[in-house]
């Protein structure tokens, strides 16, 4: 399945660099928690695979918390990832 990487989890003057929004496709939060703990890979134009896994539902509208085992690339937003 796949996910769209939307951008950074951030606050208003702190980024967190492992810690990803993602959107899975899902309808609202309810939807969104059935992909808690579920890996997820995103693959580098270079062939790279960095994996993570979704923490946490993110809002009411469907998106997801991905935390990934380092950080992914600027280049990775707005880009796909898959879901396991």
């Amino acid at each position: 399945m796949k996910a769209l990487v939307i951008q950074f989890r951030r606050g208003r003057q702190t980024y967190k660099p492992r810690h990803f929004i993602l959107d899975v496709g899902a309808k609202n939060r309810e939807e969104a928690e059935k992909f808690v703990s579920k890996e997820v890979q995103w693959k580098s134009p270079a062939g790279k695979i960095i994996k993570g896994k979704i923490s946490a539902p993110h809002g009411n509208k469907g998106l997801v918390r991905a935390i990934f085992e380092k950080g992914l690339p600027g280049q990775a937003v707005a880009t796909e990832a898959e879901v396991k």
